[in-house]
């Protein structure tokens, strides 16, 4: 297959890049490495509903998600935040204040950011976004960019990789060989939330609402540091979410991971708390598109993030959020960064 433009990743950055220049005229077609779109966006059905297991929320300052939940006309709402915080010390000791929320003045999509992604996803031509299909080695010749997929191959005058820098480094076999600059360059970006796991438990009711709770909590006790309330908006299946503690290395036994993980929504929440319709755990530490070795150290601090240089004289270019310099690691990054590859691609393949 031949095309004009090849985006590796069907991530949110990918898929938008994908439709700004599709709406621009350029042929372009995206190779995904898993079975599905969305790449850290990931939502699981329980019921009627999905839950989140990346990431969950926006916030107003962000104009790109704006715009697209405009053109999109998706539904958005605002995190639950009524009634009172949990806090829970390193003793396990329980205490509960009313009247803050830490999440409060965040927005959510109905139907979860995989509304968006679909969206997007439907807004591209038929076929054009390849699933299955882990890229393992890019070749340059004369004529542009050579890319074998699962055992197929592609051509492009120009490539993107929209997915973390660290993977590009880590997995792909580059021909010639990427400058040792580069490839250090790749491996020194942070990837955002690469290290983290999150887990949501189900219920069939929101029993901590009629508690005065609001579903938001945090703990130096574990295994769970931070929660809060996952419900849709209107209906169930009710939800609560919490980011593990844990470095990744100790998040290994799923069974007494689990286990733990019930005991501690018991504690906080009550009795009710620790059995769940569903306890739903994505760790991100483990899967190979999203995480390298590299990042199973946790991350203290936002890194600050910037823009990566093209290589190859311009035919292979990086975006994703994690090269966006004002909201690097956030979805707004996602798309920042789509916007800046965009204008980039079409002014190089002007000159060609």
């Amino acid at each position: 297959m031949q095309t004009d433009t090849l985006i590796v990743g069907a991530g949110l950055s990918g898929l938008h890049l994908a439709h700004q220049l599709t709406e621009r005229g350029i042929d372009v077609h995206i190779l995904e490495a898993r079975d599905r779109v969305g790449g850290r966006i990931l939502s699981l059905p329980v019921g009627q509903s999905a839950y989140g297991m990346g990431p969950a929320w926006f916030w107003e300052g962000q104009p790109r998600i704006a715009s697209l939940i405009q053109k999109f006309s998706l539904t958005t709402f605002e995190q639950y935040s009524k009634g009172a915080l949990t806090f829970e010390d390193q003793n396990g000791t329980i205490q509960h204040g009313k009247g803050f929320s830490s999440m409060e003045g965040s927005y959510r999509i109905k139907c979860g950011l995989d509304a968006m992604v679909q969206a997007l996803l439907t807004a591209l031509p038929k076929n054009s976004v390849k699933t299955g299909s882990p890229v393992t080695k890019v070749t340059q010749n004369n004529d542009g960019i050579e890319v074998l997929a699962n055992g197929q191959i592609y051509t492009a005058k120009q490539l993107v990789f929209a997915l973390p820098p660290r993977v590009v480094g880590a997995t792909i076999q580059f021909e010639p060989k990427l400058p040792a600059n580069v490839l250090t360059s790749l491996a020194n970006v942070p990837t955002w939330m690469a290290g983290q796991a999150k887990a949501v438990a189900v219920y069939d009711s929101p029993f901590w609402r009629e508690d005065g709770l609001s579903g938001d909590a945090t703990s130096r006790f574990g295994p769970m540091v931070e929660m809060h309330d996952a419900s849709p908006e209107i209906g169930g299946p009710y939800a609560i979410f919490g980011f593990i503690g844990i470095p990744p290395e100790g998040r290994k036994n799923g069974d007494a991971l689990r286990a733990a993980l019930k005991y501690q929504f018991g504690r906080l929440f009550g009795p009710e708390a620790a059995n769940p319709r569903e306890l739903l755990v994505k760790d991100w530490a483990f899967d190979p598109f999203t995480s390298t070795a590299n990042d199973l150290k946790p991350l203290y601090t936002h890194p600050t993030y910037r823009p990566l240089p093209p290589a190859w004289d311009g035919k292979l270019l990086f975006s994703g959020t994690e090269v966006a310099p004002q909201f690097g690691g956030y979805l707004e990054g996602a798309l920042e960064a789509a916007d800046n590859t965009a204008i980039s691609l079409q002014a190089a393949l002007k000159r060609h």
